[in-house]
Order: C-alpha cells, then sequence, then structure tokens
C-alpha cells in the first residue's frame, strides 16, 4: 500500500475484529474463508513500520463484528481520537495479555456440551427439531458439535441451489423454508444467528403457530 498510495491517497480495509470473535464466542465464524481475526493492537505498529498513518478506525457489524481502518502516507496529519480511544479500551480488555483468549476453546466446549444435551433432551421428550440457515456457520456448528441427523430432522433454507441437498458432514436434509409449517418442528435450532432479527420477522407464523426458536451463541436462548 505504501508503494502504490499517492502522496494524498487513501486506503480503506475491513477486517474481522479478534474482541467480538472472543466475546460473542463467534468460532463458528472461523472456516477457510476467515482464518484472520484482528486487534487494532496488532494493527496499528504495521502502518507506522511502512512509513503509513492510521489516520480513523470504526467498528462495524458486518462479520459479526469487523474495524474499518482508514490509512494514508506519513505527513498528512495525525490520527483520530478514536484510534486512541480504542487501543485505550483494546489495553483494558486485554490484547497483549494472552490470557484474554486463552479459555476461548474452553468456553466453545462447554457451549457444545450444553446444546448437545439440551437437544437430547428435547429428542427424548419426542419433540421434533429442525435448523434455519444451510450457512458454512451452521455447517462448522453442527460439525465441531457433533450435532448430526439423530438431533436435527431437517435444515431449511431461502437459496434453491441448497435445496434437496445435505448439510456437509451431518446427513441432514437441506429443505425450503415452507417445511416449517408444512411439517411444523417444535424447536428450530438458528444456525445464522447474525442475522437472527431478520429470521425472526421471516418466520412470525411459525412462531405464532407455537414453534420455539434456539439461539445457540454466545449464550443457548430459546424463544
Amino acid at each position: 500500500m505504501a508503494r502504490l498510495l499517492r502522496p494524498d491517497g487513501l486506503a480503506v480495509i475491513e477486517v474481522p475484529y479478534v474482541r467480538d470473535l472472543i466475546d460473542g464466542l463467534q468460532f463458528d465464524t472461523i472456516y477457510h474463508e476467515h482464518f484472520s481475526y484482528f486487534s487494532l493492537t496488532a494493527l496499528e505498529p504495521i502502518w507506522a513500520s511502512a512509513g503509513l498513518v492510521l489516520a480513523d478506525v470504526e467498528r462495524i457489524a458486518i462479520h459479526g463484528g469487523s474495524l474499518r481502518l482508514l490509512v494514508v502516507p506519513a505527513g498528512r496529519g495525525t490520527a483520530s481520537p478514536r484510534v486512541a480511544a480504542l487501543l485505550a479500551e483494546e489495553a483494558r480488555w486485554g490484547a497483549l495479555d494472552p490470557a484474554c483468549c486463552a479459555g476461548f476453546a474452553g468456553r466453545v466446549a462447554a457451549l457444545g456440551a450444553e446444546l448437545r444435551e439440551l437437544l437430547v433432551e428435547l429428542k427424548g421428550q419426542g419433540k421434533r427439531i429442525a435448523g434455519y440457515g444451510a450457512s458454512a456457520k451452521g455447517s462448522v456448528l453442527l460439525n465441531h458439535f457433533g450435532i448430526g441427523h439423530e438431533l436435527i430432522d431437517f435444515v431449511v433454507d431461502r437459496a434453491p441451489a441448497k435445496q434437496g441437498r445435505l448439510i456437509p458432514g451431518t446427513r441432514i436434509p437441506i429443505l425450503p423454508p415452507q417445511a416449517l409449517m408444512e411439517r411444523m418442528p417444535d424447536y428450530l435450532l438458528l444456525l445464522v444467528r447474525n442475522i437472527a432479527a431478520e429470521i425472526l420477522a421471516q418466520q412470525r407464523d411459525y412462531r405464532d403457530a407455537g414453534g420455539r426458536i434456539v439461539i445457540p451463541l454466545p449464550q443457548i436462548e430459546i424463544l
């Protein structure tokens, strides 16, 4: 970027934010497209070493929480107060302390055990369980927690290209959304919790008919 930018140039970069990943227990976002998660503390020194200045930073909601960074050649002014404020916030959070992420795997494992226990208990009561969203996130969650067709009867998804296929590694069939009202499962596991508000609005008829929705992250919630 230092080579490419003109003296009056501006680079705009978006990266997934590691703090949102850890605080929100968003392990399901980690897959082949999303291997790198950054803090501003980690990124800020990189610009200075290349003769660039981090002019501004903004926290945005995309991908469960990201940073939008504005980078300019050195000599084009000073950084926005938001840069110093976020660096100070990250210092309080513990961005330089390995302990801030040391318990992440354990928290994920505990959540998986709790979710499996809930689903097994519901199945034991004769309840029917479906899932919403044949997403990469959903595939990661189901496979990592060992949840398959023995617990989830089917998953619905609006994408026609996915319907009639199976969730990878689980053998769970993917059906169109109308299957919810046709088959009326007792519980619906939300596998695209990053757009939970949209799905809840979309499935008002299912909820009005008595269907209950399980949101798995960052803690299990039944609506």
